[in-house]
């Protein structure tokens, strides 16, 4: 009796877990709604985009594992004409930036209402540097940014931008990782757009989805201690010279968003499963929805209210200070760029490195992780530091099979 009793109480204790996972991911994964929405609004002629017709009239795109960590912002791996990519779309809206969970705000109270019906592409130009003004600030060349915006919102390639490309497009501009996708769309780490249709956006997929190369089925992920998934992770990393390869993309990227063509982007959650890497070990970002203009985050964040220092946070990595004089958040980010890819590196490369070059290379990155915003020619620093730790690495790994 006794040994039935806890074969009883293990199936419902399983069972209950099981079922509280279900409704979790059935929760977060809402692609069928996904589809609804922006299928309606194509048939109604409110929307177009090239992924469009793909998706709600051939059905050659469709929704394959869910990848979702919130319910308003759905991802999952996607086929589309036997191409495989990532597929992410906007559920909910927000009416205000919610500080530590949320980075993208949805502006329209009614999504798909701009541009207005009569509205010429002169002053849908118009719109567009507007709003790219108040994002990255008066950049020089935000004329060259909207032209290209218009390129690509002109998804069918007739050399003209229809009403429902432009309510496509704006949307997606609403979007940060829309909008640096397009911005650095040359670059080699940022992974391709592919099409589009209404704010729904299918981006090239990448073989391995994290820095550790590893994933697990959420099922098994719910039974494993956090610190022996740490564990675990450093033991299936690649070999040494293939992880100093990848970190190579990182500071690669790094580089990239630094003070680029249209200003400077700040990442706020540089965490493992941000980043992937392809067959041949070249850096891919998996997701870019927390990299945000500079300009568009001092706007968000400065005067806010604060009682210490932990009331700034932008994301999970995007930190100023409080001014306890006048209780408001500063607007300077303390900690840049490269400081915190050389925090997420740190481990990732100290472990199986070289002998010859272990010891170099733990005080290059306690360097860069020393790196602070404020400091006195911290620009000439970051440069420094980075160009060291790339030649340090390139250095060890330029002759070896594995790079």
């Amino acid at each position: 009796m006794k040994y039935l009793f806890f074969s009883w109480l293990v199936v419902f204790v399983g069972s209950w877990i099981i079922y509280v996972q279900y409704s979790t991911y059935t929760e977060l994964c809402r692609g069928k709604d996904c589809k609804k929405i922006i299928c309606d609004k194509y048939k109604t002629g409110v929307i177009d985009g090239p992924a469009c017709n793909s998706l709600c009239v051939t059905e050659t795109l469709y929704f394959g594992k869910c990848l979702s960590t919130k319910p308003n912002n759905q991802m999952y791996l996607g086929i589309w004409d036997n191409l495989p990519g990532v597929v992410k779309c906007q559920m909910e809206q927000a009416l205000h930036l919610d500080f530590g969970t949320e980075l993208e705000p949805r502006k329209e109270i009614v999504l798909f209402d701009k541009p207005t019906r009569g509205t010429t592409v002169q002053k849908f130009k118009e719109m567009v540097y507007s709003l790219f003004k108040a994002k990255l600030g008066d950049q020089g060349n935000l004329s060259e940014l909207v032209n290209l915006i218009l390129t690509v919102a002109d998804g069918d390639k007739d050399g003209q931008v229809s009403l429902g490309e432009a309510k496509s497009a704006w949307a997606l501009l609403q979007l940060n990782e829309f909008l640096l996708m397009v911005i650095l769309q040359d670059k080699e780490h940022t992974p391709k757009l592919m099409g589009f249709c209404g704010d729904l956006y299918v981006m090239e997929s990448v073989e391995y989805t994290s820095l550790y190369g590893i994933s697990l089925p959420w099922v098994i992920e719910l039974f494993i201690p956090s610190g022996f998934r740490r564990s675990m992770d450093q033991l299936f990393t690649p070999s040494w010279p293939r992880k100093a390869k990848i970190a190579i993309g990182l500071l690669e990227f790094v580089e990239d968003v630094f003070h680029g063509p249209y200003g400077n982007f700040l990442m706020c959650d540089t965490s493992a499963k941000n980043l992937g890497y392809n067959d041949k070990y070249d850096l891919k970002m998996v997701d870019m929805r927390k990299i945000v203009p500079e300009t568009n985050l001092k706007e968000l964040i400065k005067d806010r209210h604060c009682e210490s220092d932990l009331d700034c946070v932008y994301g999970t990595d995007c930190r100023t200070s409080c001014d306890q004089s006048t209780m408001k958040c500063t607007s300077e980010v303390i900690q840049p760029n490269l400081a915190k890819a050389c925090q997420l590196l740190k481990d990732y490369l100290l472990r199986g490195a070289p002998s010859e070059i272990r010891e170099e290379l733990e005080k290059q990155l306690y360097s860069c992780i020393a790196l602070k915003v404020t400091a006195n020619q911290m620009e000439m620093e970051h440069s420094l530091i980075l160009n060291n730790l790339k030649t340090l690495l390139w250095k060890k790994i330029s002759y070896t099979n594995d790079s």
